[in-house]
């Protein structure tokens, strides 16, 4: 399947700093919960997020790359507002797309 540049541009993903990193016991695949600032245009967002090869002090105050604009998700009864984005490695789940230096949160992704 073909996507248009049209399309591409009708998803908004941005830059986040993960404030919070919360237990998710109740989610069938192992995952954490957490709260995201997108900055003041968007506001903090929470996401749930199968990035457990990552430690609850590594992922808190670090930059993610999320699409805001999808419909939220209920998993497990926690309603998921972002998709955090990640690459799909075998051993290690989702491994996060993110910065490689500090830019701001709310910052487009293009």
């Amino acid at each position: 399947m073909t996507a248009t540049f049209e399309d591409f541009q009708k998803i908004d993903m941005r830059v986040g700093r993960v404030l919070r990193v919360e237990d998710f016991p109740e989610a069938r695949v192992p995952a954490w919960k957490l709260s995201i600032d997108f900055g003041e245009e968007i506001g903090e967002k929470r996401s749930s997020a199968q990035v457990t090869h990552y430690s609850l002090e590594e992922l808190e105050g670090t930059l993610v790359v999320a699409v805001v604009n999808f419909e939220p998700k209920r998993i497990a009864g926690f309603p998921s507002e972002v998709l955090v984005l990640g690459a799909l490695d075998d051993e290690k789940g989702v491994v996060l797309l993110r910065p490689d230096e500090d830019v701001e949160p709310g910052d487009r992704i293009g």
